[in-house]
């Protein structure tokens, strides 16, 4: 008897459909408790990146429109509305930095900018500020990420992006692919048909 409901719970737990492995998102970031471990170093480990203030360059950079330094202020106490990567993109003496400037109500992004160090000073090598806008490193390239608004879209559901890809070529950097996303407007739609009645 014992092996049946043992046979009958194996079959129920494969019978979910056959989809696989389903991503579900990332996992959560409460810490897990580690056992003891010996900790090992890799010839090929790479130092932590320098850190710069981010703020600091965007204002003080002649290249950053005066709206975005404008905007550019503290959304709680000395919290500024920036999201900061440091990463491998034009092959300099060290990380290059890529800075989004957003606004603190919603977080849009209203500048993109990547600074490369060059004779120990960080010199604005790319800038869009065609809000919103959000710019990212992705295996050594520079992904920008542009939402488009039709008239009447609600901020969180634009009708369409456009996601350029663009790579280091010797002095700037040059477009290597565009891709265009289309959204269906019935996502978030307000005017559901009402369920029908039995």
């Amino acid at each position: 008897m014992a092996v049946l409901a043992a046979l009958g719970l194996f079959l129920t737990a494969c019978a979910t459909g056959g989809t696989g492995a389903r991503d579900e998102g990332p996992a959560g970031s409460e810490a897990v408790a580690k056992g003891p471990t010996t900790p090992t170093t890799s010839p090929s480990a790479t130092k932590a990146p320098k850190r710069v203030d981010v703020v600091k360059l965007v204002k003080d950079d002649p290249e950053v429109s005066p709206s975005v330094k404008s905007a550019l202020k503290p959304c709680v106490a000395d919290e500024y509305p920036v999201d900061v990567s440091y990463g491998e993109l034009t092959g300099g003496p060290s990380d290059d930095v890529v800075v989004n400037v957003m606004t603190c109500g919603d977080a849009v992004g209203i500048g993109s900018y990547v600074y490369r160090e060059e004779k120990g000073r960080y010199e604005n090598v790319f800038k869009t500020e065609e809000p919103p806008v959000y710019a990212e490193i992705d295996r050594g390239d520079l992904v920008v990420t542009q939402q488009l608004y039709k008239k009447g879209d609600p901020v969180s559901y634009p009708s369409s992006e456009e996601v350029i890809t663009y790579g280091w070529s010797a002095t700037h950097f040059t477009e290597e692919s565009r891709t265009h996303n289309d959204y269906s407007n019935a996502v978030g739609a307000t005017d559901a048909p009402s369920p029908a009645a039995n």
